[in-house]
């Protein structure tokens, strides 16, 4: 058995078939870690979601802000942006089944087994495993829950951007939706920045990445994670970063993360997108 991290797919559903051909994956022996965002933007969502499903138990799939958006669409019958390609998932026949599937995905997967955590975003650096663990499940809970279309309607918020043990109620559920799916950068104060999305040699000097934060406490499992394209692959410390950024011609990015040592493969992805348009 072998277990693999995937990079961010965005509705590409090819690239993800040659980078599985390639690595000899065996849904049957093998399991596939997705670290979120598995639509929009790229041409196959529809197909990428009906994939995945089909894996059961082979697939692992984390929530990204892309798939939280989607469900979002799908709950209060908003019209999609101008910039997403979803209208074939909405429209699909099969849309209720894999929405309802999607809408079942955890934000955060923890094996103790082999020692690594996968988030899409990050995690804060005042929270350490158990409670970084606490606030995913109580996200999951009301993501999950009869009353889910509530949590979608005041998602869309960028505070709170710090966090706190008294948050409450849709603070504290906000907080760690954007903390998880989002975020990037943080202030010298340990705040959240959603406006700098270049890489860290890029970014202005009050801004440092999540994972860089002084004084960081969770250093113990080692965390997969995605959502940062201009970031790509990057192994430092207890992290490593698996958006290569397939969507924008980059390349689909794969980790072997139970050998001793990480091996990494990659394919080249057709150039889906523009930055900016």
């Amino acid at each position: 058995m072998a277990i693999y991290a995937v990079g961010d797919l965005q509705g590409c559903l090819d690239p993800l078939l040659r980078l599985l051909k390639k690595i000899r994956f065996d849904p049957s022996t093998d399991q596939l870690w997705l670290v979120g965002d598995l639509v929009n933007r790229g041409p196959q969502s529809l197909e990428v979601l009906r994939y995945l499903r089909e894996l059961d138990k082979a697939a692992v799939c984390v929530l990204g802000n892309h798939d939280l958006h989607l469900l979002a669409l799908w709950a209060t019958r908003k019209p999609p942006k101008r910039s997403d390609t979803l209208n074939d998932v909405l429209a699909a026949a099969d849309a209720h089944e894999l929405l309802e599937w999607l809408r079942h995905r955890p934000l955060l997967h923890h094996d103790a087994t082999i020692g690594w955590l996968m988030v899409h975003a990050g995690l804060p650096p005042q929270w350490d495993l158990k409670l970084a663990k606490q606030c995913a499940a109580e996200v999951e809970l009301a993501l999950q829950g009869p009353d889910h279309k509530r949590l979608f309607k005041r998602m869309y918020a960028d505070s709170p951007k710090r966090w706190s043990p008294d948050l409450t109620g849709i603070e504290r559920l906000r907080f760690s939706l954007n903390a998880m799916t989002r975020m990037r950068y943080l202030t010298k104060k340990g705040e959240l920045d959603f406006a700098c999305k270049t890489a860290p040699d890029k970014a202005p000097p009050h801004l440092t990445p999540w994972f860089r934060f002084p004084g960081r406490r969770i250093m113990e499992p080692q965390i997969v994670f995605g959502h940062w394209s201009t970031l790509g692959l990057l192994r430092e410390s207890n992290i490593l970063a698996l958006d290569t950024g397939c969507l924008w011609g980059g390349k689909l990015t794969a980790a072997r993360l139970d050998a001793a040592e990480i091996s990494v493969q990659a394919v080249t992805c057709p150039h889906y997108k523009i930055p900016g348009n």
